[in-house]
């Protein structure tokens, strides 16, 4: 699966991209059917410490899955993004299936 990473006005170290990679590339062994995914990474200019913003979409047939979380780290915004997405991935895996 393709993760194309786009980091809104900062650039990612090889670090932190291969984190992302690694949790989103993990979420085809529960869906085959995914084609690609789109993260991108922001910094919300609040006053917050919870200012990462991670967003991830999923590329499937029929309907995209997405999920916008955020935290303090991109890793822990990136988690709870992915959880998120496990969630829907189940829900699309038993929609297809008529169950």
């Amino acid at each position: 699966m393709k993760v194309n990473i786009n980091a809104v006005h900062f650039k990612t170290d090889k670090k932190l991209d291969t984190f992302i990679i690694e949790k989103v590339e993990k979420l085809s062994d529960l869906y085959d059917g995914i084609i690609g995914s789109e993260v991108t990474l922001r910094v919300n200019n609040s006053e917050d410490h919870d200012n990462k913003i991670a967003e991830i979409r999923l590329l499937v047939p029929g309907n995209d899955l997405f999920a916008k979380k955020q935290s303090k780290s991109f890793e822990e915004a990136t988690d709870i993004a992915v959880d998120a997405l496990r969630k829907q991935l189940t829900k699309h895996k038993e929609k297809q299936r008529g169950e």
